[in-house]
């Protein structure tokens, strides 16, 4: 997805006017949260401030600005009977006519969001990890792509995909930062299980998920135990992943399925008891 950054540095150059909307207060049930942000040219609209009435409320008094000239704007919107939508929250949207500084100001917000995203290591480049990665790419994620066969990268990665080419996985793995996702799915259960146990015995991962089935998972902890690790750990390990699976195994069915699992895990906002009750209704197929 391109960035409003250069999607307005684009329009700008092209002298295309345009007014950067902002969600500047969420309130109650809403469509997006504050800081969402979508432009509006004459003709165009770019990025989302939650669908439905109010942004065809936002649309239509940007573009009214675009027209008079007017700088800004506010937009006080209850979500209830009077614009169509039954959210039942409130929210306050901030409208700017936009100008280099715009540019500017959103690519401070942007490197800010990119400097908070969670990160995920993806070990494999195999037909499943290409699979993982191109899922990912869109997500709020720093997702490093670990592998060391060069050949099994494609030749374009996806754009905000790091490729990290390596013989040596604990490398990166050592250097994550607290609060990391780990995907394993190497081309080897050997190397599987020893950046999995590599993980688990960090303790500190939101999220650990190890291709294979009830039987490698068997195996690995036969294994984990037979080295003298903590079996607590064990908990922490999601294998089979995608737990939702009904028996379908194609790749791209897979990633989607561990993408909700990855989520679920990293981003969503809820306390840790709460997170893995969310998590366990997940691997029933439940919600």
């Amino acid at each position: 997805m391109t960035p409003l950054s250069a999607t307005l540095s684009d329009w700008l150059t092209l002298d295309q006017p345009a007014v950067l909307v902002t969600v500047a207060e969420a309130r109650g049930s809403t469509p997006r949260e504050e800081g969402a942000g979508m432009l509006v040219g004459r003709e165009a609209c770019a990025g989302t401030v939650g669908g439905g009435r109010l942004e065809w409320t936002a649309i239509a008094a940007a573009r009214r600005m675009l027209e008079d000239g007017a700088a800004a704007e506010t937009l006080d919107l209850p979500l209830g009977p009077a614009t169509g939508q039954c959210c039942g929250g409130h929210v306050v949207l901030r409208l700017e006519r936009a100008d280099s500084g715009t540019v500017a100001a959103l690519e401070e917000r942007e490197r800010r969001a990119r400097e908070a995203r969670p990160t995920l290591l993806l070990f494999g480049a195999g037909h499943v990890g290409r699979a993982m990665a191109s899922a990912f790419a869109p997500l709020p994620l720093r997702l490093l792509w670990i592998d060391g066969r060069a050949q099994e990268f494609p030749a374009a990665i996806p754009a905000g995909v790091e490729r990290v080419l390596t013989d040596s996985p604990l490398d990166p793995l050592a250097a994550a930062p607290a609060g990391a996702g780990y995907l394993v799915l190497t081309h080897s259960h050997a190397l599987d299980f020893e950046i999995a146990e590599a993980v688990l015995r960090r303790g500190d991962a939101a999220y650990v998920g190890m291709i294979g089935s009830a039987t490698k998972r068997a195996k690995f902890e036969r294994w984990f135990r037979a080295r003298g690790r903590d079996a607590a750990a064990l908990e922490r390990l999601t294998c089979p992943i995608g737990a939702a699976l009904t028996g379908d195994k194609r790749p791209e069915v897979i990633a989607a399925l561990v993408a909700a699992e990855l989520l679920v895990a990293l981003t969503l906002p809820l306390p840790p008891r709460e997170r893995e009750g969310a998590q366990a209704k997940l691997g029933k197929g439940e919600g």
